[in-house]
């Protein structure tokens, strides 16, 4: 018999499932059942990893897989209403499931949910329901549900092998006949697999703040929390097979997956008789004119009309207006900004000024920041200044309203020394051991546990209680461990956003964010704003009060004048402390090597001077000076042959000092162009 799970809880109910999202959904596959309900405890914030998980299956598999993936809640409640279980059958479904926990969110502190039985009832609309068993008698509750959301809820029924399983399961078989209710068999999994009890008895005693050895009843009696096969469900609940039907016919009424969200950016202010992509352009023509006076140049005119054709297949305008508003806000009120990353490439984002960087100086490509063949969507970073950034921030909210604008998630996951710490607590060790402990980590993002860094610091890996911390940790290491906001992030909607995704407090007053982060934003399509903030940028706007006071000079981030030889002089000595992204002792001692006289030469030493681009063979250090060497004439018909005039050569070509080392690497790439 068919069976599928729907009440599976995963890791994102925090410290309270066991697996993670997308653990859940390959075990349900493997098991053969033909789809699985995913319903946290009052978040949906790992639904988007369960649908990712699902499709990359399907991706995988080559062809069509017959699994549902339903997304939804376990509702609890502060009025003493037993826990309720809600899939939305419909998109109004869900906007209504969002909006009731984005209610109890901002209710509470952050992390934390106020939710009443009647604030339900408020927002039952389109929601399919399973009240869960629970201590008390449930009659009432179900009569007031049969009325509020009649052919919509399910009593749903356990056997967790405690005792009393079969008397519990006739009870509720006779309470569901008696209002008129179906009864539906439900796993109430919090891991995907009985090995995981463990863990998650290790999680309970992190949550309550317990050891093992005091946590009593706390834990579960066995390990029967876990997606069982169909068919051992079948035998569990054989007095009652259309309970285990029942599943399959829940899933029939939902006809929503996270698929029919479809996210509308919010339609900017424009000028009556414009569409968006006509004010965009007009706009930067305008402002073109004005950087240009004397006509704008061919090359830059050419660059616009192929970015506004881009922009305008893919229906971008809007976003760029965004930005444009935004900074516009920050200039207004002598707030220095900058976009920076990729949006440096655009010409749009040149003269509207939000970068400050010429694309066609630099011979910047725009396909960086935008391109049709990867579909994704446009990404631009803009930094404020730290100290006031924050006023950038408010505006946002002020101008879109809380309920249009949220900044984006953060998920805190468990690292190394934080696992090290609360698990060893768990397993009764003391803090100067679990102190000890951290010590035998190598680096913030290790994902296991060295064997030779516990011997290091005098512990035996081979010991029953190292052995133990260790497997825990291992298997607790990238587990979530609570939301945060991110960093400016915002995430805008023409519509309300709390009917996409629900929204919450954050720490910090006058914040809110909401419930997924920067990958689950980036799987559904959903575009997002970053307002960030960077302290060089206030020492950039003091220096500049202070030149303009004594010195009667006034500047701005692109009229600083970048001719200065003894600028250069310096950064060829590595003297750069308190020069932004090149004061970090990697990059000065990078300096005196690379000797950069140009702005092109920093931005090269910034990027090939990180693990990433070098091991991933993506730039070399002296491209730049290879360009330089294509385009070179050199004074003879051919390059010389010998190695030495070959360098005099290239350093009289590239107009930088030679020595020993530098020479030689010249002389490598010169190579290419030797006969």
């Amino acid at each position: 018999m068919s069976y599928i799970e729907l009440a599976a809880a995963t890791n994102y109910s925090f410290l309270h499932g066991a697996s993670h999202p997308s653990d859940m959904v390959a075990e349900a596959l493997a098991l053969g059942h033909s789809g699985i309900g995913i319903a946290d405890r009052n978040t949906v914030a790992g639904v988007v990893r369960a649908h990712v998980a699902l499709r990359n299956a399907v991706d995988a598999a080559g062809v069509c897989i017959d699994f549902r993936l339903a997304v939804g809640a376990r509702l609890g409640f502060a009025d003493g209403t037993p826990d309720i279980i809600a899939y939305p059958a419909t998109r109004y479904g869900w906007g209504r499931l969002t909006r009731l926990l984005t209610i109890g969110n901002l209710r509470a502190e952050k992390g934390n949910s106020i939710l009443t039985f009647d604030d339900l009832l408020n927002h039952i609309q389109d929601l399919l329901l399973i009240v869960m068993p629970g201590p008390a008698d449930p009659s009432m509750l179900l009569k007031r549900l049969a009325g509020a959301a009649a052919g919509r809820v399910w009593v749903g029924a356990t056997m967790m092998r405690a005792g009393r399983d079969r008397q519990r399961l006739h009870q509720r078989a006779a309470l569901a006949e008696a209002v008129g209710m179906p009864l539906i068999a439900v796993g109430d999994a919090l891991y995907a697999t009985a090995e995981q009890r463990r863990l998650h008895d290790v999680l309970t005693c992190i949550r309550e703040k317990r050891t093992i050895a005091t946590a009593g009843r706390l834990l579960a009696a066995n390990a029967e929390r876990h997606l069982k096969p169909a068919a051992e469900m079948a035998r569990l609940f054989a007095d009652y097979p259309d309970a285990i039907a029942q599943s399959g016919a829940l899933i029939e009424r939902i006809g929503f997956t996270l698929d029919d969200l479809r996210y509308e950016y919010p339609n900017e202010p424009v000028p009556a008789g414009y569409t968006p992509q006509a004010w965009l352009e007009t706009l930067t023509l305008t402002k073109a004119r004005v950087r240009y006076p004397n006509g704008i140049p061919q090359r830059m005119q050419t660059l616009l009309d192929n970015e506004f054709a881009i922009i305008a297949r893919q229906h971008y305008a809007a976003y760029f207006l965004t930005v444009h508003d935004i900074v516009a806000f920050a200039q207004d009120r002598k707030i220095l900004c900058q976009g920076r990353g990729s949006a440096a490439n655009s010409a749009v984002c040149y003269v509207l000024g939000i970068t400050a960087v010429d694309p066609l100086a630099h011979s910047l490509l725009f396909s960086r920041f935008i391109s049709e063949e990867r579909k994704e969507p446009p990404d631009i970073d803009v930094d404020f200044e730290h100290e006031r950034r924050e006023e950038v921030m408010q505006y946002v909210y002020r101008r879109y309203g809380r309920d249009r604008a949220g900044i984006a998630a953060t998920v805190i996951h468990y690292r190394p020394r934080s696992a090290v710490r609360e698990v060893g607590k768990v397993l009764g060790l003391s803090e100067d051991v679990t102190a000890r402990l951290t010590s035998t980590v190598w680096g913030s993002f290790a994902n296991t546990m060295e064997r030779q860094r516990f011997a290091e610091n005098d512990f035996d890996p081979d010991s029953c209680e190292i052995a133990r911390l260790s497997d825990i940790v291992g298997q607790i290491l990238q587990f979530p461990r609570h939301l945060s906001q991110h960093v400016g992030g915002f995430v805008l909607t023409q519509d309300r956003l709390d009917e996409t995704v629900p929204i919450h407090n954050a720490a910090m007053a006058g914040r809110t964010f909401i419930e997924w982060d920067k990958d689950d934003i980036d799987a559904l399509g959903l575009m997002k704003v970053d307002v960030l903030a960077l302290g060089m940028l206030s020492c950039i706007r003091k220096a500049f009060a202070l030149i303009e006071t004594h010195i009667g000079k006034q500047y701005t981030l692109d009229s600083v004048p970048d001719d200065d030889l003894q600028v250069w002089d310096m950064l060829c000595k590595g003297d750069s402390i308190g020069v932004f992204q090149v004061e970090s002792r990697a990059q000065i001692n990078m300096l005196p090597r690379l000797r950069p006289r140009e702005f092109y030469d920093l931005v090269i030493q910034v990027a090939i001077v990180r693990p990433g681009p070098i091991q991933g063979d993506m730039v070399h250090p002296y491209l730049r000076r290879r360009q330089k060497l294509e385009a070179h004439d050199f004074p003879s018909p051919a390059p010389p042959h010998d190695p030495d005039e070959l360098r005099e050569v290239l350093g009289k070509t590239l107009g930088v000092p030679l020595f020993q080392e530098q020479a030689m690497k010249l002389a490598i790439v010169a190579a290419d162009f030797t006969p």
